[in-house]
Order: structure tokens, then sequence, then C-alpha cells
């Protein structure tokens, strides 16, 4: 995956977290786990993308 690519992905991502943060109104405790799903995701995504962690077709959740 070009570098490029995964900058435009990041500012993205960021961005529309902002707006969520900014513009919908939540409790803080609701913003908080958003913000920390949102962040291990793209952290995940992101060792994924380096090739670090296989490839995240082989992760099954349930049975």
């Amino acid at each position: 995956m070009p570098l490029i690519n995964v900058v435009i992905v990041l500012i993205v991502v960021g961005v529309l977290l902002w707006l969520i943060n900014q513009y919908i109104p939540m409790d803080r405790k609701i913003k908080s786990i958003l913000n920390v799903v949102v962040v291990i995701a793209v952290v995940l995504w992101l060792l994924s993308a380096f090739g670090v962690i296989g490839s995240m077709s082989t992760i099954h959740i349930g049975r």
C-alpha cells in the first residue's frame, strides 16, 4: 500500500473522529469508548498494512 494512501486514510479518520467528537452530543464515557475503539482499529489496520501482523481476513470473531 502506498504511503500516500496511508496518510490520506489517517487524515480522513482523524477528521471524522474530530467531527463526531465536536458536533454529535454524546456522554463523555461513550465518546471515550468510541475514541479507544477507533484508535485500536486504526493501529491494527496500520500493523496489517505494513505487514507487521498477518492479513486481517484470517481473524475470525465467534465460531
